[in-house]
């Protein structure tokens, strides 16, 4: 036992001295300490410490050792007053000199020398009376803070300035509680209180990756495929600090790939960038199924489209494309464009592929379909014609795979994201039902004080679909409470927005607390938010918020699509229509102002249209993913964008 206590204190022995080898020093806690008074001591702050001691977080005990990072932040001026207090007679004796008496005092040479005057002309001897000073010493230690302001730069988004200043988005964003989403120019944030020269420079030469939970080097080298030397290369301090999550790393230029971030880039109008007037090759493959309309009578054709779905999502989508093939002449833009009926048969894509030559087609819109898309995209890997994906979000993305359509995880991230930003919620209740409680257990999991109110039942268990008056009022404070709806059923949706309508803004008489705010969320906006049932005025009264990965065109816009499709159909385009202008304006002026279009998910990050907006990003093993979406709200009765 005692061999075994030997070795452990040995090794925590060295374990320390290798710490301060790299730049860093411990400290022992003292009763009544804190994380803040201790990072205050070292100039530091407690982010920092945090790093290195993640347990801190939980409880902070005596006599515990903590590493402490060597500060990087500007140090304190220290100024130091002697005040003499008198002197001290001393008899020099055999072998001393005026170092050692000067140590043995704790003064300096000088200080001797300027009251023993004849030591200035003549060396120290034996059975010298010397007068040695004695002193009060005060120290002054200018107050210095571990934090300052900083201005934000021109195309500065939180993660370059975090990476500036050394520290996570999400210690930049504690570090400033009311900062907005998205930084602009002039904008003013809480950093550390670094000295210039340990503020790393962004470099425009570079990729930046942001380090997920539980990644290590072997993670990131099958990722990156960089070796840890080269990281640790490109990231001076990383080999003493080694990897956390939520760290900022510069790699070499690369394609955007799952973790690689980006700034809040302001979309490109792609329009003014044309340099390619060489033809471009464009398919589109859609569900007509023309074969199965009866063309006898105009009123058989009418029967035909009232009862096939496909072919009608097909013709609006196919109603935009015509017009973004109009614009896109307009502006120059040579194409060759090639229309199939795929039938919604992979059979028939199957025999469309091998009649017809695609090995130059510079890119494939559609099929609206998994089965036929995936089929599409397997047979075109090996000429990498991307194939790209109009309505799909369930997708196995192939390395040539664009999926247009924003995820539901990502639709769901926005609106969650949106409630932790904002500072002033002080309340968060989640509304469910049987069929939704798996979002609502996840959201529980987001928001752990979050209260949850479910539907009641019947005397068998299942859902009525409604809630009382009394169940939610219970569950609301003073002040803004953001309540999430989740739900399929429109008459819950109907009866919950009522209920919370009503309590909206009511004043207790009996108290002076402030009447609760309420602002109604949901993570998934569908069929039940948009019935008949449903009172859009109560939508508007609670602020109704969703993500969506289109948002509605005004019509004070002015949009001249919108006039020239009116125009020509006699009828506003629904987001069919809207989305096959959108898609294939962007693909074509993707393939005509970049290389190809996996060049321009580099060069174009943000493009935005009409309704919809497309920002690629690829995944670690595969092809590529919308990563942008709308976050929305009713206000006064109409659909309007969050800007945040």
């Amino acid at each position: 036992m005692k061999k075994f206590l030997l070795v452990l204190v040995l090794t925590l022995f060295f374990g320390f001295t290798q710490v301060n080898a790299q730049n860093f020093s411990t400290h022992q806690v003292k009763q009544g300490e804190t994380i803040e008074g201790i990072a205050k001591r070292y100039f530091v702050t407690p982010f920092d410490i945090y790093k290195l001691n993640p347990d801190a977080k939980k409880e902070l005990k005596p006599n515990t050792v903590l590493i402490i990072p060597i500060s990087k932040s500007k140090k304190p001026k220290v100024t130091v007053n002697k005040e003499l207090q008198g002197f001290k007679e001393h008899k020099t004796k055999r072998k001393e000199t005026l170092y050692s008496l000067a140590k043995k005092y704790k003064v300096t040479e000088d200080d001797i020398k300027k009251y023993n005057k004849f030591l200035y002309a003549n060396p120290l001897r034996k059975g010298d009376k010397l007068q040695i000073p004695k002193y009060k010493i005060t120290e002054i230690i200018e107050e210095v803070a571990t934090t300052k302001t900083y201005t934000v730069l021109p195309k500065e988004g939180k993660w370059r300035i975090a990476y500036k200043f050394g520290i996570t988005v999400e210690e930049l964003e504690v570090l400033n509680p009311d900062m907005a989403a998205i930084l602009k120019e002039g904008d003013v944030v809480n950093v550390p209180n670094l000295e210039d020269e340990a503020q790393k420079e962004f470099d425009e030469q570079y990729s930046y990756y942001e380090v997920l939970p539980k990644e290590g080097f072997y993670r990131l080298k099958l990722k990156l495929g960089l070796e840890q030397e080269a990281l640790e290369a490109l990231n001076p301090g990383l080999k003493e600090t080694g990897l956390k999550s939520g760290m900022i790393l510069k790699i070499p230029l690369s394609n955007p790939i799952e973790g690689l971030i980006d700034d809040e880039f302001e979309a490109i109008n792609l329009t003014s960038k044309i340099a390619d007037y060489d033809t471009k090759h464009i398919v589109v493959m859609l569900p007509f199924r023309m074969h199965r309309v009866d063309f006898d009578s105009i009123s058989d054709a009418k029967k035909s489209l009232k009862k096939d779905p496909y072919l009608n999502v097909s013709l609006d989508f196919h109603s935009g494309v015509l017009m973004a093939l109009d614009s896109l002449k307009s502006l120059g833009v040579s194409l060759k464009v090639d229309v199939y009926d795929t039938r919604y048969e992979v059979s028939e894509v199957s025999r469309i592929l091998r009649e017809n030559d695609f090995e130059n087609v510079d890119a494939v819109i559609g099929p609206l379909t998994p089965a036929s898309f995936n089929k599409v995209a397997t047979e075109l890997r090996k000429y990498n014609v991307p194939v790209i994906s109009p309505i799909g979000t369930k997708l196995k993305l192939h390395d040539n795979v664009f999926q247009s359509r924003p995820s539901s995880d990502l639709l769901k991230d926005r609106v969650v994201n949106f409630v932790k930003s904002d500072s002033l919620v002080e309340n968060v209740i989640i509304i469910a039902d049987t069929k939704t409680a798996t979002i609502a257990n996840s959201l529980k999991r987001d928001f752990n004080s979050a209260k949850l109110v479910l539907s009641r039942k019947n005397k068998d268990g299942k859902d009525e679909f409604f809630v009382t008056k009394e169940d939610i009022e219970g569950a609301l404070k003073p002040g803004k409470n953001m309540v999430f709806l989740e739900t399929k059923n429109e008459g819950y949706a109907s009866n919950v927005t009522s209920v919370l309508a009503s309590l909206n803004n009511k004043i207790d008489p009996e108290s002076n607390e402030k009447a609760p705010e309420i602002i109604l969320v949901t993570t998934n906006k569908n069929s039940a938010f948009e019935g008949d049932q449903v009172n859009n005025t109560h939508l508007s009264n609670l602020q109704f918020h969703f993500a969506t990965a289109a948002r509605e065109y005004s019509e004070n816009d002015n949009n001249a699509f919108v006039k020239k499709y009116d125009k020509l159909y006699n009828i506003t385009p629904n987001k069919r229509a809207v989305k096959g202008f959108d898609l294939t304006m962007d693909v074509v002026l993707r393939l005509v102002s970049s290389e190809d279009l996996y060049a321009s998910v580099i060069s174009a990050p943000l493009t935005e249209y009409v309704e919809n907006k497309f920002a690629y990003k690829k995944k670690m093993f595969g092809g590529y993913y919308n990563d942008s979406v709308y976050l929305v709200r009713f206000q006064d009765l109409t659909i309007v964008e969050v800007k945040q």
